[in-house]
């Protein structure tokens, strides 16, 4: 296995970049695990060694994305502003934490890329029922937390030769940017990749090579009106061990399911027609989320006043007023919930259930938004994941929105998206785009075996799972 700390060509810009309310609340959380499965490139007369080459032209991509990307490498390392004075301290001197901030300097060290092998096939990686464990292998940094970006890189890029593919996962420190903006660092390092394998051949010198992007990503750190631009934040702790917490994860069966498009019209159309009020529209996510939560919660087997909750992160973007851009990079995302009994759930339709999920949804305003910064300031927190989670509720996370497909390259389309260790646990949903065709749905599911095993044999849940091999075709 090879390492090898990534630098730009160009020179980074010096910046220092303030932590918001969003980016602190989750410095427990792990980092982001996500990545894509490729097929390897065939040999030829005039390429050989077709994959050495591919890697070699990742390793230059990397360079030239962190140069839009300059947050995840500039400023390799968390830090602190004490007392109103930027000084990067071991976290055993810190006493007083004023505010948060990231730098970003002309001699950062940057980003991590790693090249390693596995003596296997995608279809070892694919067909089993299960997601095999040496997955998560495939990415680096496995257990980190978002604090820890004060000693480790923010971003750690792990390429994992198969013998027929080639896998892509990139570890990212959640402070730094949500899942927007991770996939939109991601396709952007595709579309570079892409871009520079057609013109390899007769760009050799990369300082000519046309490094623009599609979304180019917009840096600047959003204070909500009445904070300022860069807000003291006095969190009070007095040491990083009164707040840090790390989450041990429990045996648990990772599985993808995947949902067609007709299937999901069919939830939609069945949650529609039971909630009883034809003013409402139904998503088809608050549909399948509904499906989810209520199915689970029967594999629980709760006593019937037990009380369950299903979350939904909700991207705040789209939601403020104005409105932030989508290429906003850097973290604007909460989380909704509907909660109901076990009783309640067992006895209603998915309909009374997804109706839940709607208000929850139509009440997160621009209002609410800033009135929950607004009560942030004046009391600041650190979430510990163990707050956030319980055995009686279902978390819905990732989105069936990111273009995760349309991540190119260079190879064609991925094969497959895979996550690694980070933020796992029992109930824990992602949603990924399915595969194939518009509006299926690949979900990826996180359950202990005993749960599993039940689920597997839940007659409303399976019946709306297509057991179509989809990888298998794709691979065909």
């Amino acid at each position: 296995m090879h390492h090898q700390t990534t630098q730009s060509f160009r020179r980074i810009k010096t910046a220092t970049l303030y932590l918001t309310t969003w980016d602190l609340t989750i410095l427990n959380a792990h980092y982001i695990q996500k990545g894509l499965l490729l097929r390897k490139p065939l040999p030829s007369l005039e390429d050989p060694n077709p994959a050495d080459t591919f890697i070699d032209q990742l390793k230059h991509s990397l360079t030239i994305t962190l140069t839009h990307f300059y947050p995840l490498s500039g400023f390799r390392r968390l830090g602190y502003v004490v007392c109103g004075h930027i000084r990067l301290l071991p976290m055993e001197l810190l006493r007083i934490l004023n505010e948060c901030a990231v730098f970003c300097t002309h001699n950062s060290v940057g980003a991590e890329f790693i090249h390693a092998a596995v003596d296997l096939s995608m279809m070892d990686i694919l067909t089993p029922i299960d997601v095999p464990q040496i997955v998560q292998s495939f990415f680096a940094l496995e257990g980190a937390i978002n604090h820890d970006g004060h000693t480790e890189p923010l971003l750690a890029v792990k390429v994992t030769e198969l013998l027929d593919g080639i896998f892509v996962g990139c570890s990212f420190n959640h402070v730094v940017g949500d899942g927007t903006s991770y996939w939109n660092f991601y396709n952007s390092f595709a579309e570079i990749s892409r871009k520079l394998r057609k013109t390899s051949n007769e760009a050799e010198d990369y300082h000519n090579f046309d490094c623009s992007i599609s979304h180019p990503p917009i840096t600047k750190r959003l204070f909500l009106a009445g904070h300022g631009d860069t807000p003291l934040i006095n969190l009070p702790f007095s040491h990083h061990k009164e707040f840090v917490s790390r989450y041990i994860q429990p045996p648990l069966r990772e599985r993808m399911f995947h949902f067609t498009a007709e299937s999901i019209a069919k939830l939609k159309a069945k949650a529609s027609e039971e909630c009883n009020a034809k003013h409402i529209q139904i998503s088809s996510f608050q549909a399948l989320s509904a499906l989810v939560w209520k199915s689970i919660t029967r594999e629980r087997n709760f006593p019937s006043d037990t009380k369950t909750s299903c979350k939904l992160p909700i991207n705040n973007r789209p939601r403020l007023k104005p409105p932030l851009s989508a290429n906003y990079f850097g973290n604007s995302v909460s989380v909704v919930f509907g909660t109901a009994t076990s009783g309640e759930l067992m006895k209603n339709g998915i309909g009374w259930a997804a109706l839940l999920l709607h208000e929850a949804v139509k009440e997160h305003t621009n209002e609410k938004i800033r009135k929950s910064v607004d009560e942030w300031m004046k009391s600041p927190h650190i979430f510990k994941v163990a707050q956030f989670i319980d055995a009686s509720s279902v978390v819905m996370g990732s989105s069936q929105r990111f273009g995760v497909y349309g991540c190119d390259f260079g190879l064609g389309k991925a094969v497959a998206a895979r996550s690694g260790y980070a933020n796992k646990f029992d109930g824990k949903v992602s949603s990924y785009p399915g595969l194939t065709g518009t509006g299926n749905v690949m979900l990826e599911v996180c359950l202990p075996p005993e749960s599993m095993r039940a689920l597997e044999s839940d007659k409303e849940f399976m019946d709306a799972v297509s057991l179509h091999d989809i990888h298998s075709v794709h691979l065909a």
